[in-house]
């Protein structure tokens, strides 16, 4: 079964193949009035041209058992050409092919102008749960998959969708990987996710990587191989499913604050800059992030990768530090105001509420 995008180059190599046979056609016919019935030039391509046409008119010259016996040999093959080129220019129309080559063009600018994007590779269960929360958090992201059914199945849902195999470099770069800033590997295999993660890395080293991955030794290589992240389903779902039945309420607090659409808190993380953030060196009590954004500095992770988990107000925010925050929309929002704005790649500045 193919795509669209592969039907339609398809018939347009068809109708290109039409134009060029009957033009072949029609060169034929000139050469053989021109030098074999040795008529001038124009002459043998207005005889050719009418001949094709069958619009009736006679023989510019006079012509022989041969001239003739060519010229039926010419209508015949002008009327194929012609009966081809019509059925697959009117196969297009009914199907819709020329409204969907437009489509993809559209698409293609679309992806061109993409800068600091995420790329889903793979439309499985998994992928599909990792477009949908991108799409909550309205952030810019494309989707690519070798089956046909599932792009498709993207495109329906108004995502950007390349039909291609994400393990090899040209598919990446199709998708802007140069520009994107986070990539996800939710293919259907341990080997594809590693390949994949491979090429990412090699075509843009700066990009955050994350991975699926199936068994504890898949999680390993891929963790080897530059993942930044790397998620087992199996073994995350076991832990969240022991922490929901000896926790169920914490758990209800958790999945409402980390994802969906309706959230009316949110979970964001801002990298702190010494040459945009004012704050740098100051205590927690002295910057009064609180009193001043109302978001819940939770955590803050130092640039040796040490946590401090419930920092206090005598905690200082030291240069690289990533500050774990919580708070609504647009608390997230007043925050980022106040410490640079935050200009680096990550975090994305919060999804304003509606």
């Amino acid at each position: 079964m193919f795509s669209w995008g592969e039907k339609y180059q398809r018939l347009r190599q068809d109708l290109v193949a039409g134009v060029i046979l009957l033009a072949g056609i029609f060169l034929l016919g000139t050469l053989w009035y021109w030098l074999v019935e040795k008529w001038s030039f124009f002459d043998a391509a207005y005889m050719t041209i009418i001949t094709l046409s069958t619009v009736g008119f006679g023989e510019i010259n006079p012509l022989g058992v041969r001239g003739r016996i060519f010229t039926i040999f010419l209508i015949l093959m002008g009327l194929l050409a012609i009966g081809y080129i019509v059925n697959r220019f009117t196969e297009a129309l009914i199907q819709g092919y020329f409204q969907q080559g437009i489509k993809l063009r559209q698409e293609r600018r679309l992806i061109d102008t993409l800068s600091q994007h995420y790329i889903v590779c793979g439309f499985g269960r998994t992928g599909r749960q990792v477009a949908f929360e991108f799409k909550a958090e309205g952030i810019p992201f494309v989707v690519i998959d070798s089956l046909p059914e599932p792009v498709e199945a993207a495109k329906v849902l108004g995502y950007i969708a390349i039909q291609g195999d994400a393990t090899l470099d040209e598919c990446l770069i199709k998708a802007k990987i140069d520009k994107a800033v986070c990539l996800v590997a939710a293919l259907r295999s341990d080997a594809d996710n590693l390949y994949t993660i491979l090429s990412a890395k090699t075509l843009n080293p700066q990009i955050r990587a994350i991975a699926r991955a199936s068994t504890e030794e898949a999680v390993q290589k891929l963790q080897r191989a530059g993942a930044d992240a790397v998620v087992s389903p199996y073994i995350t779902g076991g832990r969240r499913m022991a922490a929901a039945a000896l926790r169920p309420q914490v758990m209800d607090f958790v999945d409402g604050i980390i994802a969906g659409s309706e959230r009316s808190f949110y979970l964001e993380e801002f990298r702190i800059d010494p040459e945009i953030c004012p704050y740098v060196g100051q205590t927690l009590s002295e910057a009064r992030l609180r009193s001043q954004s109302g978001a819940l500095v939770l955590a803050i992770r130092r640039r040796d990768g040490n946590l401090i988990g419930g920092p206090t107000g005598d905690t200082t925010i030291s240069e690289g530090d990533l500050l774990i925050c919580m708070g609504t929309a647009e608390q997230l929002r007043l925050l980022n105001q106040l410490l640079g704005p935050i200009s680096s790649r990550f975090p994305r500045p919060p999804k304003p509420s509606k």
